[in-house]
């Protein structure tokens, strides 16, 4: 059986495949494949032109941010020395102590202490920053790690700039984990960080990738780990490429359009989702300032008939399948985050999204089984309808004219012209 389609509207999750390439993004991956090339020159290359876009001393491709992690400790702990890099993860000797503070201690399908430990590095974690000092005041200390991420609460760039003058302090590296953070790449290199870490394959759009920015002696001993640990996290031809091209298609991107592009879809779900039973919506900021909204859906579970787990539940094991930010189940909440959701995706997403929180029973009909189940959608302003899936391929609508017909759920147009809950276009089964 081919993978099921997927409509993602929890972000960019590695279980979902993160993102979508743009055409051009995929286009210049293609053709890479299609030749040879000199890795070490690609490498330079990329490091040149990230380099010029985001202010950094330097740059290098690793093969995703997890392996960036790892690199960056073993680049603090073996330097670009070839005995030490031969060495590792053996690093005993050395100084290899990485103090992080323990709210930040982020799983994103693995723990960031084990992407550290790959390395040979012993990471601590530290409830506070009294904790912290006394941690930076015994000897051993390879490096600092701080994350910046909306999964690391109370993360930010003013943590950060903390334990940058920690760091200079004691005389150590800071090396920043911001994933997800590819909009404030200015930002984060601004914050005394020495290495700053994040993914192409975000919101930037590239292949699978992550990048390291900063300073140049410590980048340089990055990419020297390539003779060491870094043989099974290296960045292939055609992810360096797609990272290229995804910064050039950056570069046509002015933030604040797309800042208004991702508001124009969270109004839109909001709108729609307002008129659902059992459902409270609650917006949230990017804690980080990445200029978008996430939308939160409380789950009054009485009503709905289930609980946000078991919905998280429904909606992904569904074809196509829905992934929603698993993240506030225990507090009743499932999260939408939209930016992956494409423009003619919306109208689809909203109606799985309401048929769960409608019926009991499974949400999507697959082709061979018969299924039944209702679900109440406002069709206007004093007409509602109700909808029987009472057979592969048939629905059955009850209202004022009984009338057979495929409906497509239009829940909320971008355009500001047009933007209306709960519009249907009827189209005649065959």
């Amino acid at each position: 059986m081919p993978p099921r389609r997927v409509i993602n509207a929890w972000g960019t999750a590695t279980p979902f495949g993160v993102s979508r390439c743009d055409v051009a993004v995929a286009q210049a991956a293609a053709d890479m494949l299609r030749r040879y090339v000199v890795m070490a020159e690609l490498q330079a290359l990329a490091g040149e032109r990230i380099a010029e876009w985001s202010g950094a001393q330097a740059a290098c491709v690793t093969h995703c941010t997890a392996a960036a992690l790892t690199l960056s400790a073993a680049a603090c702990i073996a330097g670009s020395d070839p005995r030490r890099i031969a060495q590792l993860p053996d690093a005993q000797a050395w100084p290899r102590r990485i103090p992080i503070l323990a709210t930040q201690q982020v799983n994103y399908g693995q723990s960031i202490m084990q992407a550290l430990r790959l390395a040979g590095a012993l990471p601590e974690a530290y409830a506070d920053l009294v904790e912290f000092d006394l941690a930076l005041s015994r000897p051993g200390v390879a490096c600092i790690v701080v994350v910046e991420s909306h999964l690391a609460p109370g993360s930010g760039s003013q943590v950060t700039r903390e334990l940058s003058r920690r760091a200079r302090a004691a005389g150590v590296p800071l090396v920043l984990d911001g994933a997800a953070q590819d909009w404030r790449v200015s930002e984060l290199l601004a914050s005394g960080a020495d290495l700053v870490l994040v993914s192409a394959h975000k919101y930037l759009r590239a292949p699978t990738a992550g990048i390291v920015m900063g300073r140049s002696d410590l980048v340089a001993a990055v990419d020297a780990q390539h003779s060491g640990i870094e043989r099974g996290m290296k960045p292939t031809k055609e992810a360096i490429a797609g990272v290229l091209a995804a910064i050039e298609a950056r570069r046509n991107v002015p933030p604040t359009l797309w800042h208004s592009q991702e508001m124009r879809k969270v109004n839109a779900v909001a709108q729609v989702a307002a008129s659902w039973r059992g459902i409270e919506v609650r917006r949230q900021p990017d804690p980080q300032g990445n200029g978008f909204e996430r939308l939160w859906l409380a789950v009054d579970a009485a009503t709905v008939g289930k609980n946000a787990a078991q919905l998280v539940g429904l909606l992904r094991d569904g074809d196509p399948a829905v992934a929603v930010a698993p993240h506030g189940v225990q507090g009743g909440e499932i999260g939408l985050e939209l930016t992956g959701v494409e423009d003619d995706e919306l109208e689809e997403l909203c109606a799985l999204l309401e048929a769960a929180f409608s019926s009991a029973a499974a949400i999507h009909v697959p082709k061979r089984t018969s299924v039944r189940t209702t679900a109440t959608h406002r069709c206007s302003a004093n007409d509602d309808l109700r909808i029987q899936v009472v057979a592969p391929g048939t629905l059955e609508t009850d209202s004022r004219e009984r009338m057979k017909h495929h409906l497509n759920v239009r829940c909320g147009a971008l355009d500001s012209m047009t933007a209306m809950c709960g519009l249907y276009q009827h189209q005649t089964l065959t």
